[in-house]
């Protein structure tokens, strides 16, 4: 048997338990697409298309330490951490090498990792990755201070990137030991949770906070940072190896989240504008009897099950012309195959309206 009749019997069980996924050949045309994560509407934004302009180079030329430094990063960076409260910020290309460069730094320096058990994978991997001992906690069950044994690296996402659930910042921080470090996962809380968009670790002045974030999300933009004391941005800057092997983020990108940065910081309209077309829907899927998370964020599961039972809902949505994908295992447990709904500050109360109709049946 070759190497390609086994990839062909790896697909073939893939497809057998409904999780064979395959990427689009165009962007698809709908109605409604509730497939993206730019909750405040700005990636199609013509100040962001137009920033993309005005630079002088297309690609960076290679890894920050060599060719690929610019102007563009340091400014972004700048205004990061400015935003952000923390006190300097480190570029990555893509949010998942922030976690694994910062995973992979951090775990050395304590005696244990604790992380919460609906982690994103990016996390995970990096965990993984290290050679320091972790520990899985029942999500948003962190084990109290006294039985965690020696220092730890606290890991948890703010804002879940597929239950729709918020954790307390704050509350984590107070469950903190002084030799304590925690990573918290803002990616899909900035822009759209605190004050100013500023997640929800936005004011908590602590040097024990390292913030991970995405350009991608709600800044409308591409790549991920790091956030927090000068001494760990140092640190990775001389470890992280996402950061030393990889090539910059482009300029032009980098500019462009520069925009997206400033006009997230003033966007109270268009985050009032999402918690509105939240809370719509909300309303909606409760009056077709299904849950909806505590809060008004812009995930919103609506959980089918079986994966056979997530992929009927989604052809059922496309045939009316909405757009709102299934997830199924790995990305979830087994049994909470779903449809991931991402609402945005730019969707109409048709949009939102046509959803629940094919939702409804």
């Amino acid at each position: 048997m070759t190497y390609l009749d086994r990839a062909r019997a790896a697909l073939d069980a893939i497809r057998a338990q409904d999780r064979f996924r395959e990427v689009p050949a165009e962007e698809p045309a709908y109605a409604a697409d509730f497939s993206s994560n730019d909750y405040l509407g700005l990636a199609r934004d013509s100040r962001m298309v137009e920033a993309m302009r005005h630079v002088k180079a297309v690609g960076s030329g290679g890894a920050r330490l060599l060719g690929g430094r610019h102007r563009e990063h340091t400014l972004l960076e700048q205004d990061l951490a400015r935003w952000l409260g923390r006190e300097r910020a480190l570029l990555f290309s893509s949010g998942y090498l922030a976690a694994l460069g910062a995973t992979s730094v951090l775990a050395p320096l304590v005696d244990g990792i604790y992380s919460d058990e609906l982690n994103h994978a990016s996390l995970i991997d990096g965990m993984r990755a290290a050679k320091t001992a972790r520990h899985v906690f029942a999500h948003g069950a962190l084990p109290a201070r006294g039985t965690r044994g020696g220092s730890a690296l606290i890991v948890s996402e703010s804002l879940f990137g597929m239950d729709g659930d918020v954790v307390d910042a704050a509350r984590l921080v107070d469950a903190l030991g002084d030799d304590d470090v925690l990573l918290l996962d803002e990616a899909h809380a900035i822009g759209v949770l605190g004050d100013r968009g500023a997640g929800t670790a936005g004011g908590i002045e602590d040097d024990r906070v390292v913030v991970l974030g995405t350009l991608g999300k709600a800044l409308g933009a591409a790549g991920g940072f790091i956030a927090g004391p000068s001494a760990t941005i140092d640190l990775l800057v001389n470890a992280a190896r996402t950061f030393i092997f990889d090539t910059a983020l482009p300029p032009a990108i980098a500019f462009a989240a520069r925009v997206g940065v400033m006009l997230a910081k003033s966007a109270d309209d268009r985050r009032d504008r999402l918690r509105a077309n939240v809370e719509r829907l909300h309303r909606g899927l409760q009056a077709i009897g299904f849950p909806v998370p505590a809060r008004a964020v812009p995930i919103v599961p609506v959980i089918a099950g079986s994966e056979r039972d997530a992929l009927e809902l989604m052809r059922r949505c496309s045939r009316r012309g909405v757009y709102a994908p299934a997830v199924r295992p790995p990305t979830v447990p087994a049994g909470s195959s779903r449809l991931r709904v991402s609402v945005r500050a730019d969707h109409t109360a048709e949009q939102i309206d046509l959803l629940l109709e094919a939702l409804a049946g």
